[in-house]
């Protein structure tokens, strides 16, 4: 019977949830799904003097957000927890006494100064820093006084200086790594607790993971693993390494490039079906030249062996267009149902509203602006003009559209008309608009653009006959005049 594909997201809960975590995540998940499998979520918080509750919540509330939901780990529980590494110290001890038993790991008691001494020799000589093994062959009498003494120590695994070490990458393929670089590392610490290697391979095996997929950076840790996988008498999972993500310039992606953990991307407004759709693209090419890729069709197209070994460019430019395609793919009511808190708190609409007539037009004014928008925020800034009075023009627009002398006085005759208008509908406006085009002797963009900028300040929008349609009747003549006799009177607030 084939093993069971059990996978792993192990985040450290040290900081936010970030673009690469989450992408390493979503892969994880990915795969899961599309071989049947199970997805675990465990968490890495050894570290008690940086780990928080905080980060622990922020982590599992963007996972949630991004819909990578786990099969088992600490809020769900499952048949190999606990599921948080700082609630499985016993098994981590019972795992070290079996290697120290067995003499694959022993007590070390160098000093740091014994440390930065060697250091510093293995420096002048031109020589990779590494332990040289000055407690590796200390009798088991001495090791027992020493540590009866109670002499400051950690545990180091045994290594092997001959020979290589190949790891068998589902992405990179066959990678070798001398063992002469591996030295005895620490696998226990002073403070009494399991380094991050120790803890993640006893999980790993614990857990039943089958393939371990993560970020790049850690494949120069793998042989590292692979020995104490074999310290541990079992087998080591299959390993893939996803390529890293890096800025525009080509450098380590950090803040400067913007946004980086998930929260910040749900703040800016991104969609988490654009982000997961983003995170896809980071490295895996689903073919065709498709980008728009949904999570079933996603689980449908991923394998490992099709992601790129070449880093991954992040763009802020495709997220931003990506969650265009998603934000306008809604629904009205979804978008309304999004942005109607901020409606309130700009007294738009009353918290409580329930007059059919008003929601009804709230709606038609987001469908219409939504088409235009790439995320909320767009939206929001879109039906400003609908809500608020126009208080101020737009500089440009007013040096261009505000200048003829006959501005004013055009800008009355249209309020006029329109006051007469009916039905008060886009197609009929539109209509008579034309004829008052060629009544006046103007060019279109003569009327349209003064008329457009007094109604909503801007020089862009959406159709004009549009926006005086929905704005109505009176609160256009109202703007129209408004503008006109600022223009006459030569003051003209602008932005």
């Amino acid at each position: 019977m084939a093993q069971e594909v059990r996978v792993r997201f192990a985040p450290s809960p040290t900081g936010a949830l970030h673009i690469g975590g989450a992408r390493t995540a979503y892969f994880n998940w990915l795969f899961a799904r599309k071989q049947g499998g199970k997805f675990i979520l465990r968490i890495d918080d050894t570290d008690r003097a940086r780990s928080s509750e905080a980060s622990y919540a922020q982590i599992l509330d963007g996972l949630r957000w991004l819909g990578i939901v786990w099969d088992e780990g600490p809020d769900v529980g499952g048949p190999y927890g606990p599921y948080r590494q700082s609630e499985r110290m016993d098994i981590y001890r019972r795992h070290l006494d079996k290697l120290v038993a067995e003499d694959k790991a022993y007590p070390c008691f160098c000093t740091p100064e014994d440390l930065a001494k060697d250091r510093e020799a293995a420096q002048r000589e031109g020589k990779p820093p590494r332990y040289v093994g000055r407690c590796r062959a200390l009798s088991a009498e001495e090791r027992a006084r020493r540590l009866e003494a109670g002499e400051p120590h950690v545990y180091r695994i045994r290594s092997r200086a001959e020979g290589e070490t190949v790891v068998h990458d589902l992405i990179r393929g066959d990678v070798s790594f001398a063992n002469s670089e591996i030295d005895d590392f620490i696998i226990w610490k002073a403070d009494d607790t399991p380094t991050y290697h120790f803890a993640s391979c006893v999980d790993d095996a614990e857990m039943r993971i089958s393939h371990v997929i993560r970020a790049e950076e850690h494949l120069s840790n793998t042989p590292r693993h692979v020995l104490l996988f074999e310290a541990l008498g079992l087998e080591p999972p299959a390993f893939a390494h996803v390529p890293m993500i890096l800025a525009p310039d080509r450098s380590k992606l950090s803040k400067r490039h913007g946004a980086t953990s998930v929260s910040e991307y749900r703040d800016m407004g991104i969609l988490p079906e654009a982000l997961v759709n983003y995170l896809l693209l980071l490295g895996f090419s689903p073919g065709d030249d498709r980008e728009i890729v949904d999570r079933e069709t996603a689980i449908q197209l991923f394998e490992l062996e099709k992601v790129a070994k070449h880093a991954a460019i992040y763009d802020v430019k495709k997220l931003e267009w990506l969650n265009a395609h998603y934000f306008r793919q809604q629904s009205p009511e979804q978008v309304m149902d999004e942005v109607w808190p901020r409606l309130v708190e700009r007294g738009y609409v009353a918290r409580d509203e329930s007059r059919r007539e008003l929601l009804m037009w709230v709606r038609t004014v987001i469908a219409f602006v939504q088409t235009r928008s790439r995320n909320a925020q767009e939206l929001l800034d879109g039906v400003r003009p609908y809500f608020e009075p126009v208080t101020v023009y737009d500089e440009k627009g007013v040096r261009k559209h505000f200048s003829h002398s006959d501005t004013a006085r055009r800008l009355r005759i249209v309020a006029e008309r329109l006051a007469g208008v009916a039905p008060f509908v886009a197609p009929v406006v539109e209509r008579e608009f034309r004829g008052w085009i060629e009544e006046l002797g103007v060019k279109p963009g003569d009327l349209i653009h003064p008329v457009r900028l007094a109604i909503t300040g801007l020089t862009v929008g959406p159709g004009l006959f549009d926006v005086i349609a929905l704005l109505g009747r009176d609160e256009v003549c109202r703007r129209l005049r408004q503008a006109a006799d600022r223009v006459e009177a030569g003051q003209v607030p602008v932005a």
